[in-house]
C-alpha cells in the first residue's frame, strides 16, 4: 500500500512538473520538481544497499556536503576514510519540501539498521548545473520507537514571489556551531546548531502566504549517523 502510494505521487508530480509541452517546458524559468528529489534520494538509498553505504554517500555528496558526527565535518574528507559496513543502513523518504525554484529541497525520512535499531534523517539536496541533485546536508537521530510510514511521500513547496528575501540567519550561541544555506530564491532555507556536546538543533523555513514560517524543527541528541 505504502509504495502504491508513493508510485501514485510520484506520477502526479512529474505530470505537474512537466506539463503538457514537454519541450516548451525546458524554456521556462528553473520550478519546484519535488519528483527529481524524491527520485534522488530513493536512488541514494539503492546505491547504499548495492555499491555500499559509504560508497554511495560519496557519490550522491556534493563537494562542500556536510555532515555531523557530531560535529560538523567536510562530509568527502570524512566519507574517504570509512570502510563500507558490510550492510548498509536502510532508508525511506516520508516528506520533502521545495524551494518555488527548485535550487534546494528538504527531505525527511526514517532509517533502520541491521542490528534493528531506527531513527530518522533530514537531508537537503540541492539542484546542480546539469539538473541532477547532490545532498548538501546530512544528519539524523536514533528514536526509540520506528516513524510511522505514510500512505504516500509528502511534498510542499514553496510560494513564488517575484522578491523572496528568505530569512536571516541569527549568529550561533556562544559555543555553538551553525550551518546553514537557503535556495538561490530566497524561498527555502535552513539551519543548524552543533552544541559543544554533539547535540544539534535544525529548522527548516518556506515562503508560505508571504512570510518565511517555520516547517521543521528537530532536536538531535546523539551523534547518530544515518
Amino acid at each position: 500500500m505504502r509504495k502504491t502510494g508513493a508510485a501514485v505521487l510520484l506520477l502526479a508530480l512529474t505530470a505537474c512538473a512537466s506539463g503538457p509541452g514537454g519541450r516548451e517546458a525546458r524554456t521556462l524559468r528553473p520550478t519546484a520538481n519535488p519528483t527529481a528529489v524524491i527520485a534522488a534520494e530513493l536512488a541514494f538509498a539503492r546505491a547504499a544497499r548495492e555499491k555500499g553505504q559509504w560508497t554511495a554517500f560519496r557519490e550522491y555528496a556534493a563537494d562542500d556536503a556536510v555532515m555531523f558526527v557530531p560535529q560538523p565535518v567536510d562530509a568527502q574528507d570524512w566519507l574517504r576514510k570509512q570502510q563500507d559496513p558490510p550492510q548498509s543502513v536502510a532508508w525511506q523518504p516520508h516528506q520533502v519540501w521545495s524551494s518555488c525554484d527548485g535550487s534546494l529541497s528538504v527531505v525527511k525520512g526514517a532509517w533502520q539498521r541491521p542490528d534493528g535499531s531506527n531513527g530518522y534523517f533530514t537531508t537537503v539536496w540541492r539542484r546542480q548545473r546539469n539538473g541532477s541533485y547532490k545532498w548538501t546536508m546530512d544528519q539524523g537521530d536514533a528514536l526509540p520507537q520506528p516513524l510511522a510510514a505514510p500512505e504516500m511521500i509528502g511534498a510542499t513547496v514553496a510560494d513564488c514571489t517575484p522578491k523572496a528575501a528568505g530569512s536571516v540567519a541569527a549568529p550561533a550561541a556562544a559555543g555553538e556551531i551553525r550551518r546553514d544555506g537557503r535556495a538561490e530564491d530566497g524561498s527555502l532555507s535552513w539551519s543548524v546548531e552543533v552544541a559543544p556536546d554533539g547535540s544539534r538543533r535544525v529548522q527548516v523555513n518556506l515562503l508560505q502566504d508571504g512570510e518565511m514560517k517555520t516547517v521543521l524543527q528537530e532536536t538531535a541528541a546523539s551523534p547518530a549517523v544515518r
